[in-house]
C-alpha cells in the first residue's frame, strides 16, 4: 500500500493543479512541491520498512486489473529498485525546487513534471509487463513536453527522442 501511495501522490498533485487557475503560479509551485515532498517522504518510509537481508521481492501488492487478458496490478520492490525510487523522488524534489523561477507555462510544466514522476516510479515498481508498459508510456509524454523547446529545432530533437524511446 505504501508503494501505491508513493507512486500516485504526484498524480494526485498533478490533478489538483488542473483546478488551480494559471494566474496563480505561486499556488501551482507550492502544490507541486508538496506532492513531490510527500512522495519523497513516503519513499523514505519505504526504505525504513525494507528488509535489507531478504533477496526476494518485498511490499508486493497484487490486484486484478484486466482479468480477461490476465493483466494485474502487480507491484513490488527489491534491492535494485529501492535506490532508484529514492533517487527519483529526491531528484524530482530538487528539480521542482530548482524550477521555482520558471515563469513560462508554469502550470503545464509542473503538471508534466508530477506526471513524469508518477511514470518513473511506476516503471521501477511494476512487476506485470503490461503495467510496466503503461507506466513507461506515461513517463514518455511528459518527457516529450518538458524537453521540447519553443523552436522548430527543439521540436525535432524532442520528437526524435520520443520516437527512439517508443521503439526500444
Amino acid at each position: 500500500m505504501l508503494l501505491t501511495l508513493m507512486t500516485f501522490v504526484p498524480l494526485v498533485g498533478a490533478v489538483a493543479l488542473l483546478f488551480v487557475p494559471k494566474e496563480r503560479p505561486q499556488t501551482i509551485r507550492w502544490i507541486a512541491l508538496g506532492a513531490s515532498l510527500a512522495s519523497f517522504l513516503l519513499s523514505l518510509g519505504v526504505a525504513a520498512t525494507f528488509e535489507y537481508g531478504r533477496p526476494d521481492m518485498q511490499m508486493m501488492t497484487r490486484l486484478p486489473w484486466l482479468p480477461a487478458i490476465h493483466v494485474q496490478y502487480l507491484i513490488g520492490i527489491d534491492g535494485i529498485s529501492l535506490p532508484l525510487l529514492l533517487l527519483t523522488t529526491l531528484l524530482t524534489l530538487l528539480c521542482i525546487l530548482y524550477s521555482w523561477r520558471i515563469d513560462l507555462r508554469v502550470k503545464e510544466y509542473f503538471f508534466m513534471f508530477l506526471l513524469l514522476e508518477t511514470g518513473m516510479l511506476g516503471v521501477f515498481i511494476a512487476l506485470d509487463f503490461f503495467l510496466f508498459y503503461v507506466f513507461w508510456e506515461i513517463s514518455l509524454v511528459p518527457m516529450f513536453f518538458i524537453s521540447k523547446k519553443p523552436t522548430s529545432e527543439g521540436y525535432k530533437i524532442s520528437f526524435t527522442f520520443s520516437q527512439n524511446a517508443l521503439c526500444q
